[in-house]
């Protein structure tokens, strides 16, 4: 419909084209910080290009207002505290791994999703900067998952108390730090919170060919990439870089989000598919025409995600 000729008669019809129009440019935005940054190469002065783009992504989505940002060191990691301003819960506590494919991301770019959820949970969260490929290659980012993790422990906190978020490869480390946990026969987190989350290195999911078109953010050539940065010739296939094919059982319940228009979407679906197969409870919610980690964005669906994460995590207790 050409909204010059038949103009929106209703409030309904006018939120739907400004919604829209608002998608449509933030698709645009995306796709010139993506080719501004030239995520697909490592060389030096690229990967220097591409961090400098995901700070400035992290610096154009505003985050809300009414928390406190408390930047801290943990040993020699940068961390911060994300405060609601308004009486908060000390029921639970989130600890946030920020994505960027492991060789990119930093406090700045983890503050929108944090304070997001801090200002929908009334939880504080506990964001850290973990070392970045390909200088500090696997395992160092887990490593400094784990130094977070017993951060939180020596504070007070249970770990059926803590809930373990993270977005794109953040969402991969969130997994990695509960199997890790699991394995050393640790008590786990009491809920994992995925944002499109990196589940499958080896790229095997339908959606990397059929949705890659779709995608405004991510490619094919910039998966292989940083994978390659991340964990060179290592084999992608096992569960310490594709969680995806790791024995899931006993994990905590588990809410993952996706946009449907991203080329990971394959690996949140089979994600959902292994954990409810290995008896965890585990909700996947999807958006159409939604890209990657959109949540971040100032979007009527971004809000939309932030509730469905709450009431998920107030259902569950």
């Amino acid at each position: 419909m050409n909204s010059k000729i038949n103009p929106p008669k209703t409030q309904k019809e006018k939120s739907e084209l400004f919604n829209q129009k608002l998608t449509d440019a933030m698709m645009a935005a995306l796709k010139a910080i993506h080719s501004a940054a030239s995520p697909d190469s490592m060389d030096a002065e690229d990967l220097a290009r591409q961090r400098k783009g995901q700070e400035v992504l992290g610096r154009l989505m505003s985050p809300p207002i009414g928390f406190s940002w408390e930047p801290f060191s943990l040993g020699e990691m940068p961390a911060a505290w994300v405060r609601p301003e308004r009486g908060h819960s000390r029921s639970k506590v989130i600890l946030y791994c920020h994505g960027g494919g492991y060789t990119s991301g930093n406090l700045g770019y983890a503050r929108v999703l944090a304070a997001k959820m801090a200002s929908a949970t009334g939880y504080e969260v506990l964001a850290f900067q973990y070392c970045l490929a390909p200088e500090f290659p696997y395992p160092a980012a887990l490593e400094d998952a784990l130094e977070a993790w017993e951060y939180l422990m020596h504070q007070g906190w249970g770990a059926k108390d803590v809930i373990v978020a993270g977005d794109s490869a953040g969402g991969n480390l969130a997994l990695e730090l509960t199997l890790a946990l699991k394995e050393d026969g640790r008590f786990l987190p009491g809920r994992l919170v995925l944002f499109s989350p990196w589940t499958d290195m080896t790229a095997s999911g339908a959606s990397y060919t059929q949705r890659e078109a779709l995608d405004p953010m991510l490619t094919n050539r910039y998966i292989h990439s940083v994978r390659s940065a991340y964990a060179p010739d290592a084999d992608y296939s096992q569960p310490r870089f594709s969680p995806l094919f790791a024995d899931l059982s006993g994990l905590p319940p588990t809410l993952i989000q996706v946009g449907e228009r991203e080329i990971l979407y394959s690996d949140s679906q089979q994600l959902q598919e292994a954990m409810i197969s290995a008896g965890v409870p585990c909700v996947l919610q999807s958006w159409p025409d939604m890209w990657h980690v959109f949540q971040m964005f100032p979007l009527k669906s971004a809000g939309e995600a932030m509730a469905s994460m709450e009431e998920f995590l107030r259902q569950l207790g």
